[in-house]
């Protein structure tokens, strides 16, 4: 790829890439996933073994590898299937729902990017501030959200280059953080010794390092569709795999480090507090680190937003303009969620999470499995723009009723705040529901199709 290019506009939005723009290479898939994961909601997501599940260091880390393991491979399959359609995610999420029945997955997918925007904007912002009295909050948040901006308008190749950039700037601070807590600040004695296992928490952090992974499931394919055919599916997926799997253990052990060194369960101020005197550097390195997430959740935000507009209006073709105001007004809704959410953080953000979870995992088990198992990855693309959804309809029953089965049949194993449900309540508050949800909802759709799957196998000739 020339270098001239990342100055350019990207213009194509949701239109599949065709094969003269196809360009990158696998190594591009690890980069991205390694350098966007290198950030301070990582560390803060990773500081939840210890500060909100009670969990002592080594379980705590443990929870978080085998979690980010077993959730990476849905991320890293969704990815797979970049190279091959050429189309976003979410577009599709049209092959398996039909064209207006994918409308309700793609609206809950604008509306979790749009909340890991804002929770990533509070946490640059506070960041920023915890350097100096003079950056408040806010204006953190600001500098950290244009950034961002910038980046989601110019498009996907400025994207892949702020990540490969990020790679190297936030691995290196990321070894030499570790280094200076380790050797300069030191462990407490009872480092070790703080906190109790136990299974509720242990399962918690799992689920919660899985879920980190699978968040990345309705968009991970945004980011290998300019990728050539050739690249190669097996190749796609370890290259995902790999950057995706490193670049989130590494800063969530860190969490898990810092949460046991603050007394107050403030991350983002401990971390300053532990790197005294390397604090500057590590901050606004990580903190530019969020701004190259941010861009990724924005732009992904803004094709999904796209998406719905265009099953509304099939004959709207959106480039680079559309793609420019989409932004800002995604970026103006979550700059006054940020602005005005900033209390009790902490709290707000671990319920997010732990409900997207539940309405994530039915989408992930229906999407791949009908990729895999029932189309073996032939689709018929044209379609995917039809108002009418081509061979794959306006609704796909199958899978509708088997997303929303999956919903259903996690609730009697989901344990939050708001709701504990019965299962939950004898495992004495331990959350197996995406578990659950991956094997029935999987089991469920695959079912459907080969007890009712005539009309499956008409659409995959027609679509041959």
């Amino acid at each position: 790829m020339a270098e001239d290019t990342l100055a350019r506009l990207e213009q194509s939005t949701i239109q599949r890439i065709p094969r003269s723009e196809r360009h990158g290479k696998a190594s591009d898939l690890f980069t991205i996933w390694f350098g966007s994961n290198i950030m301070m909601l990582t560390i803060v997501t990773g500081a939840l073994a210890v500060t909100v599940f009670k969990q002592p260091f080594w379980w705590g880390v443990l929870g978080i590898v085998i979690g980010t393991l077993v959730g990476a491979v849905f991320m890293a399959l969704h990815s797979a299937q970049g190279p091959q359609l050429g189309v976003p995610q979410m577009v599709q999420t049209r092959g398996q729902f039909g064209s207006l029945g994918s409308l309700l997955v793609v609206a809950l997918v604008v509306i979790m990017y749009l909340g890991f925007f804002a929770s990533n904007l509070v946490l640059g912002g506070q960041a920023l501030a915890s350097l100096t009295p003079a950056v408040t909050v806010n204006n953190g948040v600001l500098v950290v959200g244009a950034l961002s901006l910038v980046a989601t308008i110019f498009g996907y190749n400025l994207i892949h280059a702020y990540t490969r950039l990020m790679t190297w700037a936030s691995g290196l601070v990321l070894v030499l953080t570790f280094a200076w807590i380790i050797f300069v600040h030191g462990l407490p004695a009872d480092f070790f010794a703080k906190n109790t296992a136990n299974l509720t928490g242990f399962l918690g952090t799992i689920s919660v390092a899985a879920l980190w992974q699978i968040a990345y499931a309705p968009y991970v394919s945004d980011y290998s569709r300019y990728m050539p055919e050739e690249t190669g599916a097996r190749t796609a997926f370890w290259s995902s795999y790999w950057g995706c799997s490193l670049g989130s253990i590494f800063p969530m052990v860190l969490g898990a480090m810092v949460g046991l060194l603050v007394s107050d369960g403030d991350v983002v101020n401990g971390l300053t507090k532990v790197t005294h005197g390397i604090a500057p550097l590590v901050v606004i390195v990580l903190s530019v680190g969020i701004a190259a997430t941010n861009a990724m959740n924005l732009y992904c935000g803004t094709l999904s937003t796209i998406t719905i507009f265009q099953t509304l209006f099939p004959n709207w073709q959106a480039k680079a303009r559309a793609r420019a105001i989409t932004a800002v007004i995604l970026f103006s809704i979550s700059l006054l969620i940020a602005l005005f959410g900033q209390s009790n953080f902490l709290v707000e953000y671990t319920n997010f999470i732990l409900l997207l979870l539940y309405v994530l995992v039915p989408w992930t088990a229906v999407n791949l499995i009908d990729y895999y198992l029932v189309c073996h990855g032939e689709y018929d693309v044209d379609s995917f723009f039809r108002a009418d959804g081509g061979v794959y309809g306006r609704f796909n029953s199958k899978a509708i009723f088997a997303y929303v089965f999956g919903i259903a049949v996690q609730l009697p194993f989901v344990a939050t705040d708001m709701y504990t449900g019965p299962v939950a309540k004898m495992l004495n508050g331990a959350d197996l529901s995406w578990i659950v949800g991956l094997v029935l909802t999987s089991a469920v759709y695959y079912a459907a199709c080969k007890l009712f799957g005539a009309t499956t196998q008409m659409r995959r000739a027609k679509a041959v």
